[in-house]
């Protein structure tokens, strides 16, 4: 990264660049869907890219900033003529590859390096468009963008200027929103973008770029700007109202140029509260009060804070809430009548609790930025495979924690990607079925108990058993007879790693490519994933992900001197064994039976390979875990207790030695000692069940 890039600012760019991108992107597909580009699209999209050019070129990024520029002008083409023709598909087109070179540049700069892509090939094609409509619509050479000075600078003396009678003289006040962090930047960016319409500019305090103090300076009094332009009253407070984080805008147009040299003069010489000692104020406030002065007022209602800070905050909260089972679990008070202590400690577990509880708050984010990337994607994949399909989006407000976000964009952009490849026929195959020629996907977030549903259904062709039974035997993944399998079963078949062909897939619907993949990152984030279909009907695949990843209800077990935590999620039952019900099958596997249904029995201390004098059944504990609908009974000595309990990773060492199936991590309980967190999904899958 180039040494003249300060980090604050670059964080700065880095976040409100993807932001506006994002904007950008919805605004475009919003576009595309009516196939037309309404006024009020085409001035948000031009302010989007006016907004990218400036701060890229003020952080020198200057490929970006030319493309920008470049959109720009396209779109203050579109937004000032208004022309009749438009080919508004080639126009999203060329718009969406500008947005996705910028994307690939900001990764770089994410990087630390270099952001050196060209778009010189994508320039050409925007001009050339430009040029196109020009001529479709008999507009050639009838508007041209004011011409601003390459070497503009920030402040030019009023004596060095001839007086032009033509010129409008304004004085603006500007106040960010609270928090918003690096004022004397922000002001900096809006005299550069000034620099395009303004010829003389002068502004307090004018040690912005040198002085970080000055941020305080602005948040008390305001960032207070004299200029010249040629611009009318409305075009200056367009502008400046584009300004990110604005709260509060003041501004007034002086009547002539003694007015203009008298504020001048009077912040020049740094008179406090100059507004209130030049004459032309007040006269001006109550001549044009309604149109000439304006309050952009709000109360801060977001801040954006960088994940790292929070995810220390999340691992301060769990070391807090180990630190008060340590005090409230200590063996040393435990037969001890303390009613006082008992009192403030059930006081410090409130507040614990609640401070939890907000701080997980603080984390989740609603699914809606995740599902809206995937009308792009459906979009692209459209354009690519000739294929007409709508994609329904429901429940996007469901909120799940941050780093859950990440893990499961990957899988669902995945899923989308078949289910239109694969799963939508096209439309002649559609219409032969009697179906609707436009096919249709649904995305839809719900929340049920601590998880969290997402669900992926199609109206294509659906799987066929048949054909995937055939496969899983081929490949070797048939564990029983397909006789003795479900629907469910078969079609979890596809979820298999291995079960993938280099043949056609389609001849299945192509769910077996990757699909191991999807798998694999949920298990990651302790979700799952369960497919359901009917053949010429459509197919429904079902992502199960927990609400958060750092603090579980658990259940504390005893297996000789080792401690385990159950999930208290995955629990459905604990009893002790009677010597009636226990039995082995003929494969010698153990068996339960309870209130007439079997389930089989895994030993933990066999399991893990643990030393306990507690192995007959009936002196243990069994207790009954689910998951994906699939039943176990685990057996242990004895049951410890409810607790809440920190989730921690097991360390790298561990892991590069053995991969320990079973095991999702560990936790500190109140005594001081580790014990192991059991994952159920690991359970099921070393028993094949």
């Amino acid at each position: 990264m180039n040494d003249y890039v300060n980090e604050p600012m670059l964080e700065m760019y880095i976040f409100e660049t993807s932001q506006l991108l994002e904007q950008l992107e919805q605004a475009i597909m919003e576009c595309e869907k009516s196939n037309v580009y309404p006024q009020e699209a085409v001035n948000e999209i031009f302010r989007l890219m006016h907004s990218i050019k400036g701060s890229s070129a003020m952080m020198l990024f200057n490929e970006v900033s030319t493309l920008a520029h470049t959109v720009e002008d396209l779109f203050y083409f579109l937004r000032e003529q208004k022309p009749k023709i438009v080919d508004c598909a080639k126009l999203s087109d060329l718009v969406l590859e500008s947005i996705d070179f910028v994307k690939v540049e900001i990764e770089k700069i994410k990087g630390r390096d270099e952001a050196d892509g060209k778009a010189t090939l994508l320039i050409d094609k925007l001009k050339d468009f430009l040029l196109l409509l020009k001529s479709q619509n008999d507009c050639e050479g009838s508007l041209e963008r004011p011409k601003t000075n390459k070497n503009q600078q920030y402040y030019i003396a009023v004596e060095k200027k001839s007086d032009m009678l033509s010129e409008n003289k304004y004085k603006a006040t500007i106040f960010f929103e609270e928090d918003c962090k690096m004022e004397n930047i922000r002001a900096y960016t809006i005299i550069h973008r000034l620099a395009e319409i303004s010829e003389e500019i002068f502004y307090t305090p004018q040690d912005i770029c040198e002085n970080e103090d000055s941020s305080a300076d602005i948040r008390e009094k305001g960032f207070q700007i004299l200029m010249k332009t040629n611009q009318p009253y409305e075009k200056v407070y367009e502008f400046l109202m584009q300004t990110i984080f604005l709260k509060e805008l003041i501004l007034i147009q002086l009547e002539d140029n003694q007015e203009f040299e008298s504020s001048y003069t009077a912040q020049r010489t740094n008179i406090e509260n100059s507004a209130d000692k030049i004459p032309y104020t007040e006269q001006k406030q109550d001549k044009n009060q309604s149109s000439k002065e304006v309050y952009n007022q709000g109360n801060q209602a977001m801040i954006s804070v960088n994940v790292n800070k929070l995810d220390k905050l999340m691992d301060l909260v769990g070391e807090m809430v180990i630190a008060e089972s340590m005090v409230t679990k200590n063996p040393e008070i435990q037969h001890l009548e303390l009613e006082n202590f008992q009192k403030a400690a059930r006081q410090l577990h409130k507040i614990t609790a609640e401070l939890q509880d907000m701080v997980m708050s603080i984390r989740m984010v609603p699914l809606s930025t995740t599902f809206l990337k995937m009308h792009r994607i459906m979009r692209d994949m459209c354009k690519k495979l000739g294929k007409e399909v709508r994609l329904e989006v429901v429940g996007e407000e469901t909120e799940v924690d941050k780093n859950i976000i990440e893990r499961i964009s990957d899988p669902l952009m995945h899923l989308i990607r078949n289910a239109i490849d694969h799963g939508i026929e096209d439309k002649e195959e559609r219409g032969q079925r009697g179906k609707d020629k436009i096919g249709t996907i649904v995305l839809e977030a719900k929340n049920q108990g601590n998880d969290v549903l997402v669900i992926i259904k199609d109206d294509g062709r659906g799987l066929n058993k048949s054909k995937i039974i055939q496969k899983a035997r081929e490949n070797g993944l048939l564990e029983k007879s397909e006789t003795d399998m479900t629907d469910k079963e078969i079609y979890s078949l596809i979820l298999l790693p291995g079960f993938s062909t280099k043949e056609n897939i389609t001849e299945f619907s192509g769910r077996g490519v990757g699909m191991d993949v999807v798998t694999k990152n949920l298990e990651k984030v302790g979700g799952s994933v369960a497919v359901e279909s009917t053949e010429d009907v459509g197919t429904i695949i079902t992502l199960k992900i927990p609400l958060t990843l750092a603090i579980i209800d658990g259940m504390n077990i005893k297996v000789g001197d080792s401690r385990y935590t159950i999930p208290i999620v995955a629990i459905k039952e604990s009893f002790r064994c009677q010597d009636e019900s226990y039995f082995t099958d003929p494969d010698d596997n153990e068996m339960i039976m309870v209130r007439g249904q079997c389930y089989p029995i895994l030993r933990l201390h066999k399991y893990h390979q643990v030393k306990t004098k507690i192995k007959k059944i009936s002196e243990g504990i069994l207790i009954m875990v689910e998951q994906n609908e699939k039943v176990i009974c685990l057996f242990a000595d004895a049951l410890l207790g409810q607790q809440q309990v920190v989730v921690k990773a097991l360390p790298n060492y561990i892991k590069n030695i053995k991969n320990i199936n079973g095991i999702a991590g560990c936790t500190l309980l109140g005594d001081g000692s580790i014990s192991l967190i059991l994952d159920v999904g690991g359970f099921m899958d070393s028993q094949r069940l």
